[in-house]
């Protein structure tokens, strides 16, 4: 299933994406009423496997019946598609090829830092580039979206408390970056973690190791690889984390970036991010995340 969050009145409310639209969930719940289907974002994360079984028994049940008047795209006012995660874990130094383009060793263990609910931004919000920095960068990553409690569990199973994944763009601040050891100042200026358009269920996306993802800007394609370059698996990944913390439904694990970062670049050929910058971040199956840098 591809779902989405919408701004409505206000509030969050769960939109799916259909082949002929997106259905609004709650309107459709107004007009025929149904018992246990989710109708905000959290409560379908929460309500695990049942609530995603009975979401989409009642979407078969309007298929049958006549589906109800769906949005397009452009009727949608877009949220981030996890809008409040409880955390937003990083991984840096993730890929092979961006360790190298960064002229730094692999890690022996994954590289983690943080980001917080006031970097989140969704699909088509602008981006202000904060006062004082001079290096506003992108970087395309494969988001996790956990779905299940998950404590100390193996790498055999971590795929299972992954309720799906989404599309993310890790807005950095080099400078103010690595002006320190600790990198979390230029990782979460408001707005530095856009994420969306839709949280596609880890049963349509398949092997996670097995994603394209590409960056643009203002047309021109930047990054373009794959989440086979990975050093450390989202299998891998979940059970890391997990045995250093508990992950809860709807934490979002933002698993890093490839090469092809304007900090990858030799210093004399850096064109960092300026206002006007239209930057889209895409992963296959999972869409394309447009957001204008301002």
């Amino acid at each position: 299933m591809k779902w989405l969050t919408m701004n409505k009145n206000g509030a969050y409310r769960l939109g799916v994406q259909l082949e002929e639209g997106v259905l609004d969930v709650e309107a459709a719940l107004a007009a025929r009423p149904a018992e246990g289907v989710p109708a905000e974002p959290l409560a379908l994360l929460r309500s695990g496997a049942s609530g995603l079984r009975a979401l989409a028994d009642y979407i078969a049940d309007l298929r049958r019946s006549g589906l109800p008047k769906l949005l397009q795209e452009n009727e949608v006012a877009w949220a981030a598609c996890v809008p409040n995660p409880g955390k937003i874990i990083c991984v840096g130094l993730n890929y092979r090829k961006h360790a190298d383009e960064s002229k730094l060793p692999y890690p022996a263990v994954p590289l983690l830092f943080s980001k917080f609910g006031n970097a989140i931004a969704g699909q088509g919000a602008d981006v202000r580039i904060p006062d004082g920095t001079a290096e506003v960068d992108y970087e395309v990553e494969l988001g996790i979206v956990i779905g299940r409690t998950a404590a100390s569990v193996d790498e055999a199973s971590a795929l299972d408390y992954v309720h799906g994944y989404c599309a993310v763009n890790d807005v950095s601040a080099r400078d103010w970056q690595m002006r320190t050891s600790q990198w979390m100042l230029g990782k979460t200026a408001d707005g530095f973690c856009p994420i969306g358009p839709y949280t596609v269920t880890a049963d349509e996306v398949g092997d996670p190791q097995n994603l394209g993802l590409r960056t643009w800007v203002n047309g021109e394609l930047r990054q373009n690889s794959s989440t086979k370059d990975m050093i450390f698996s989202c299998a891998e990944i979940v059970s890391y984390i997990s045995r250093h913390m508990t992950l809860e439904p709807g934490d979002l694990i933002l698993t890093g970036t490839p090469e092809g970062v304007v900090f990858g670049l030799p210093p004399e050929q850096r064109v960092y991010l300026k206002p006007g910058d239209v930057v889209s971040v895409e992963i296959d199956k999972l869409g394309r995340l447009t957001n204008r840098f301002v």
